[in-house]
């Protein structure tokens, strides 16, 4: 299953400057959850942000135009090559940038978000557009602002109406 995992304002930002917009930290645990013993795939510059290198406990897979070195990660040139080596029936999330969201948007089984009910004063990279033909809600868990999460949000789970034709999982 290829499911795309992200945390989206209300105008769909993801980030701004390499970064994310909110600390959410019952976000990023159940990013932790989801993500932990299964297959993640980001582009280069998602990896550079990471502050200590390659997720723990995940495979990590970078992709990147040009060779470089990525410890603890495989990298491939492309989101297909990527995918070809994903074994079938493999569970694999894309973590972004914006462009590998953009790629993979129609090859993907499900999205799982954090929507942020907030708009950030200043995003320079997008979550693609959800279209409601072909992704349904099945599941939300809405949250109000606390002591820890300085806006109210939702764990909001779609599922694709179209199969997708994936190459490798």
């Amino acid at each position: 299953m290829l499911t795309l995992i992200a945390a989206i304002d209300r105008r769909r930002a993801i980030g701004y400057q390499n970064k994310l917009l909110y600390w959410l930290p019952n976000d990023l645990k159940r990013f932790k959850m989801l993500t932990t013993g299964r297959t993640i795939i980001m582009g280069r510059r998602t990896f550079e942000s990471l502050p200590k290198g390659a997720l723990p406990n995940r495979r990590n897979i970078v992709l990147s135009r040009h060779a470089l070195e990525c410890p603890g990660a495989e990298v491939y040139s492309s989101l297909e090559e990527a995918l070809s080596h994903c074994a079938p029936g493999e569970d694999v999330y894309i973590i972004g940038g914006a462009s590998v969201y953009a790629q993979a948007m129609p090859l993907a089984d499900r999205l799982c978000l954090t929507e942020i009910d907030a708009e950030a004063s200043q995003a320079d990279a997008f979550f693609p557009e959800i279209d409601p033909m072909r992704w349904h809600e099945k599941n939300r868990d809405a949250h109000s602002a606390d002591e820890k999460h300085p806006c109210s949000y939702a764990f909001v789970d779609y599922y694709s109406s179209s199969p997708s034709n994936k190459i490798g999982i």
